[in-house]
């Protein structure tokens, strides 16, 4: 199991999508998220919204350290520094979170797991890089200003890590318009990993659907850096 900060950062920027996702049942999210690993996102956001959902979280990092190794379990939906380390012993390689918490950032750094928080202007993101973390989430990603509002940022701001969730779809329009406005991944819930497909216990449709989206990013990337 991946606990260098650096190579956690490095993967998650490498396949450049962020599947998220939960489900009360541990065996469906086995089932979601190797399907997710094995289509090119080994990087993942388990989110803390259902019940007892720490439980399912331990009992699946417990099977990936063991079944699948390459397999980087995160927490999202991280408010507070207490539910924050709860995660972080049980197993947690990265927190994401809708907000900007001081305390979950101190936390993070002092067990050296990367944190990104939701910001929604360039205050918030300034103040979460001087709290250290290195990839900021921007939510909801379309409501703030869309890939407009990155690519203002990165204008005074060039060294921002920007990873937007909410209004980002798995199409080439979407893709390349965020990308292009500078982003350095996306985060993606239901509509990269459909309910349906979930329903269905389809694992292949969603291996597919993961793995078309990450060559998708790479190819856009290849495009814009020539």
């Amino acid at each position: 199991m991946t606990r260098d900060r650096m190579a956690v950062l490095t993967a998650m920027i490498g396949q450049g999508v962020i599947p998220v996702f939960y489900h009360p049942d541990a065996e469906t999210c086995v089932n979601v998220i190797q399907a997710c690993a094995n289509g090119g996102a080994r990087c993942i956001e388990f989110t803390n919204r259902g019940d007892f959902a720490a439980h399912t979280f331990l009992e699946v990092t417990r099977h990936f350290a063991g079944a699948d190794p390459r397999v980087i379990m995160g927490v999202g939906s991280i408010v507070d520094a207490p539910t924050a380390g709860l995660y972080i012993a049980n197993g947690a390689r990265f927190v994401v979170g809708p907000i900007l918490n001081a305390d979950v950032a101190k936390l993070c750094n002092r067990r050296m797991i990367p944190y990104s928080p939701g910001c929604g202007t360039a205050t918030e993101i300034s103040e979460a890089q001087e709290l250290g973390s290195e990839i900021v989430k921007v939510f909801p990603g379309d409501s703030v200003g869309g890939p407009a509002f990155v690519k203002a940022v990165l204008g005074p701001m060039p060294w921002s890590k920007i990873m937007p969730t909410g209004g980002v779809e798995p199409d080439e329009a979407s893709l390349r318009e965020w990308f292009g406005a500078g982003i350095v991944a996306a985060g993606m819930g239901s509509k990269l990993i459909t309910g349906d497909l979930v329903k269905a216990g389809d694992w292949a449709g969603i291996e597919a659907r993961v793995r078309r989206t990450v060559d998708l990013i790479a190819r856009i990337r290849g495009e814009l850096a020539g």
